[in-house]
């Protein structure tokens, strides 16, 4: 069955791809799930074609799937990984990467202890792995959990997805935050990974803190005002 998947799915035209999105984990299906509902075409790679296509299949004959030995062919390449896997995942790809903007969602938490993270200090999961790759790289999504992600509301209304990069870099990636139904909200330059990692560090502690029973990954980062 996975062969046939592998042959039916696998090998579509990659052609014209908006979104690319490496990875087919909860945050991998959440993020496709936002780039099916914003209308934008997309193609999944995974470590193997038949991983891939069974998860293609479910978003829709439109999905182009893959392998990441394969160059991705999307405008914007959505790294759903952990932070060691895509750091693996850019060196290898090298080349392939130029003129590509690269989206970082990871959290580079310790998760013993979920008490520190595992960058040096004063640096970042995104600054380390734009060290890696000639693509220009953006912060993103790493405050959001794969529940309201994939619904992209929270309390009923647009969920909040904090964006940091370059200027022209970070605004295509929020207008594609926009046209998937959600709240957009630029925050800077590269460097302010450094804060919405170390934030996103205190709320993933909420979740496992025993005193507060009712954080079950299922929260979300609201700003009102």
């Amino acid at each position: 069955m996975k062969n046939f998947l592998a042959r039916l799915f696998g090998k579509k035209n990659t052609m014209n791809i908006d979104i690319t999105i490496i990875g087919t984990g909860n945050m991998g299906r959440a993020l496709a799930t936002r780039t099916i509902a914003a209308g934008k075409s997309l193609q999944v790679l995974a470590r193997t074609t038949e991983t891939a296509a069974t998860f293609a299949a479910e978003f829709g004959a439109g999905v182009a799937s893959g392998n990441t030995a394969e160059a991705p062919a999307g405008r914007i390449v959505v790294l759903a990984l952990p932070f060691d896997a895509a750091k693996e995942y850019v060196s290898a790809q090298g080349s392939a990467l130029d003129s590509k903007i690269l989206v970082d969602i990871t959290n580079p938490v310790d998760f013993a202890t979920f008490d520190s993270l595992t960058t040096a200090a004063g640096s970042s999961a995104a600054e380390e792995i734009s060290a890696l790759t000639s693509a220009t790289v953006v912060k993103a999504f790493n405050t959001t959990f794969a529940g309201p992600l994939t619904s992209g509301t929270a309390d009923g209304k647009p969920l909040d997805v904090f964006v940091a990069g370059e200027e022209s870099a970070r605004g295509e990636v929020a207008a594609f935050v926009a046209s998937a139904g959600m709240r957009p909200l630029e925050v800077g330059g590269l460097h302010h990974a450094r804060e919405l990692e170390g934030f996103q560090l205190l709320v993933m502690a909420m979740q496992v803190n025993p005193a507060l029973p009712d954080f079950n990954w299922g929260t979300a980062l609201t700003v009102v005002g």
